[in-house]
Parts: structure tokens; C-alpha cells; sequence
């Protein structure tokens, strides 16, 4: 599926022949990833064409006359779609003339050096770990790093990711994006704008059932037994009184299976709660706390008299969904739920073939279902993000996160 790559910005800049240049502000998943010329990009694009020859998606052609500024919106555009393009292909994603580039770039981008570093990598529980790296050492790496350290067993990284993470003075957490396989998170952190910042190790599925998996593993339990406790604290999940007094006493007893056993059974538990939005229903400018996982979204809507009215959305009536510049987090989630439903679509029907990426790897089931794109790009100008869904409320929009 698709990258949220755009490029809603472009510089001319003086070159040192007295001549102009343009470089393009390239933005992933809402955060400045890099700047790039033109001319970078191209050399790119012909490095990745002696590798993967003709399966790469059109590239813009070089102009040799002074482009009008026509040309100019229509060249960002094509370089925005074909940034969107490329990373389709994951055995793409996964060279070492994909991976390499954009290493490069991001490191001149923010005109950061190759160098030992040591990076925080903060715990569900709010305790952080102190890991050794490169400046250079890309999110999947140091995904490695932190699992080796914490004793996570290498067969089980798939199921955890990086995410950018902003804390608050009053104690809450909001998760802001994951951090794709080939970022730097060294210079995603020192990169940011934003203060507050931090690197969080969570799990990165959003089919509960999922935690079956990890159970063999001291480790991983760990990990989502912390995340249980503090999605429960931060009321991400909603267990009922009966349920919270339970799960108190299983806490108390630090009974790790019989709390996440029992956690299953808690509403939006193993949820992502998005930022707060605003929505269209029941009318325009109603607030509303959207929560993605288990195959729905969940919106708590707050209508005009303050009262409140739960709306879920299930996934299998979802056709499509399209992203400007704002809820690439939701964006994701909604693709990571799709892929989970292939792979168990692909489990239960062995003639099937998908091709799901998972932490650089890949896992190939047969079949000959291609894997589909169901997001696309709104134009640059538009500021909502909507999403289309097939049920009797119409067409949702959030703005704003």
C-alpha cells in the first residue's frame, strides 16, 4: 500500500554557478523527512531502474528550458505521486539502493553526521532504555537493537514497532506516528519541532486475538501487559467497574496471563485512540475521540448539547478512504487492519497468495489475490481528510488530526 509521502512545499535556491535550483520539502506522514532536488531524485530513480528494471512507476522528465510555474505545481505533483509509488513494491522497501538513498538524504536534510549516539527508547510503563547506535541506524535497526537488549525474541519484532511519541506535563501520552522501517529515529527526534518528544517501543497490531502469538516469550508478555495496564490507565480501554476491580487484583498479584486474558474481553481493548476531531454527523462540527482497532472504528461523538453518541464504522464496509496533509496516523492503523485481515483470509484459504510486509520481511501465502491500494491522496489545496464508507450515515470527515 501506498507511503504517506507528499510534497506540499518547494525553494528556489542560488546554485554555485549563479543558476536556480528547486528543492522539494518531502513530508512523511505529516513530519519534514527530507529535502531533495530534482536532480537527486532522478539519479535515484536510475540507480533503482538497473536493479528492479521496468516495474518502477513513470518518473518525471527533465525539462531544459526555465519551467513556467505551471510546470513547476505539475512536476511537485508528479514526484509527490511518484514517492507514493514506489514504496508500493516491498521488495523495493527492503533494497539496499532504496534504503541507502534515503538514509543519505535525511542525514544532509538536518546536517546530521554518522556517529555513535545513545538513544532513549521508552517502555509502555514510562521507564526508558538506554540503547547504543549510529546516528544512521534506521528504525528496523534499532528495533533489533532494543529487542536483543530487552531479550524479545527476533521471530516476534514483527509485531512490535517504533512510534513517535509526545508526553505532556500532566502525564498523558499521544501517540503522533510509527516510525516506517527506513527513518532514522536518531534524526527523526532531533528533527522534530515540537517539544516533548520521545521514542516509544509498542506493539503494532490491531487484532486483540493476536496476543496469543507472543505468549511463549517473557519479553513480548511484558511489553503488552505494560501496554495493557497503561491503555487502561489512560482509559484507552474502557473496562467496566466489575472488570477493573478484577483486573486490579490480577495486577496485584502481577498474574500477567490471567490480566490479558481477561483484558480481551474489555471494550477497545488493543485500540489506538486518535487526537481529538471534529466530524460531519449527525451535523458539521460535532467533536469526536475516534479509536481504530479489531476491525471497526469506534467514534465517541459529542453533539451539540454535550451529550455523547457512540458510532462504529466496521472495516469490511469501508471501500476506500483518501489523506491530505493531516490523520496519516489513522490512515495507518486502517491499513495495518487490512493487512492483518489478508493474512488471516490467506490462513484459511491455502490457495491463496498475499504478499504482507512485516518489519522489513515479508510472508507469502499462495493465491492469486493481489494485494489492493484502498487509500489515495486528496488534492494538496484540500484540508479534511474523508474517509467513504458504506453504510446509511454517508461520508465521514475528520479534521484536524
Amino acid at each position: 500500500m501506498k507511503m504517506h509521502f507528499c510534497i506540499p512545499v518547494s525553494q528556489q535556491r542560488p546554485d554555485a554557478l549563479g543558476g536556480r535550483y528547486v528543492l522539494y520539502s518531502v513530508y512523511l506522514d505529516g513530519f519534514l523527512f527530507c529535502k531533495v532536488r530534482y536532480s537527486q531524485l532522478h539519479r535515484w530513480n536510475e540507480q533503482l531502474r538497473r536493479v528492479f528494471g521496468n516495474c518502477l512507476p513513470p518518473f518525471p522528465p527533465k525539462y531544459y528550458l526555465a519551467m513556467t510555474a505551471s510546470m513547476a505545481d505539475e512536476r511537485r505533483d508528479q514526484l509527490e505521486q511518484y514517492l507514493q509509488n514506489v514504496t508500493m513494491d516491498p521488495n523495493m522497501l527492503r533494497s539496499d539502493v532504496f534504503v541507502d538513498f534515503l538514509k543519505l538524504v535525511q542525514l544532509d536534510t538536518f546536517s546530521i553526521t554518522t556517529k555513535k549516539a545513545s538513544l532513549d527508547i521508552f517502555l509502555p510503563d514510562g521507564r526508558s532504555i538506554k540503547v547504543e547506535i549510529l546516528t544512521s541506524d534506521t528504525a528496523e535497526r534499532v528495533l533489533e537493537v532494543v529487542s536483543r537488549k530487552i531479550g524479545l525474541c527476533q521471530e516476534l519484532l514483527g509485531y512490535f514497532g517504533l512510534f513517535l511519541i509526545r508526553s505532556y506535563k500532566e502525564g498523558k501520552l499521544s501517540v503522533i506516528k510509527k516510525l516506517v522501517d527506513f527513518e532514522l529515529p536518531y534524526v527523526s527526534l532531533r528533527s522534530s519541532e515540537v517539544e516533548n518528544f520521545q521514542v516509544g517501543l509498542r506493539k503494532w497490531y490491531l487484532d486483540p486475538s493476536l496476543d496469543s502469538r507472543l505468549m511463549d516469550c517473557r519479553a513480548a508478555v511484558d511489553l503488552i501487559y505494560m501496554q495493557a495496564i497503561q491503555d487502561i490507565e489512560k482509559e484507552w480501554a474502557k473496562p467496566t467497574e466489575v472488570q477493573r476491580q478484577k483486573l486490579e487484583a490480577l495486577q496485584k498479584e502481577d498474574n500477567q496471563t490471567k490480566f490479558l486474558e481477561l483484558s480481551q474481553e474489555v471494550r477497545h481493548y488493543g485500540y489506538v485512540q486518535l487526537g481529538p476531531c471534529t466530524c460531519d454527523y449527525p451535523e458539521p462540527g460535532c467533536g469526536t475521540v475516534l479509536s481504530v482497532g479489531n476491525n471497526e472504528i469506534s467514534c465517541c461523538i459529542t453533539l451539540p448539547g454535550n451529550q455523547t453518541q457512540d458510532v462504529i464504522f466496521q472495516m469490511n464496509r469501508v471501500k476506500c478512504w483518501q489523506v491530505t496533509f493531516l490523520a496519516f496516523l489513522l490512515s495507518s492503523c486502517l491499513k495495518k487492519m487490512i493487512s492483518e485481515k489478508m493474512v488471516k483470509q490467506a490462513a484459511e484459504n491455502p490457495e491463496m497468495q498475499i504478499e504482507v510486509p512485516e518489519q522489513g520481511k515479508s510472508k507469502k501465502h499462495h493465491s492469486q489475490q493481489s494485494q489492493k491500494d484502498y487509500s489515495s491522496f486528496l488534492p494538496r489545496k484540500s484540508k479534511i481528510k474523508t474517509a467513504e464508507v458504506d453504510c446509511g450515515l454517508g461520508t465521514i470527515k475528520e479534521e484536524g488530526l
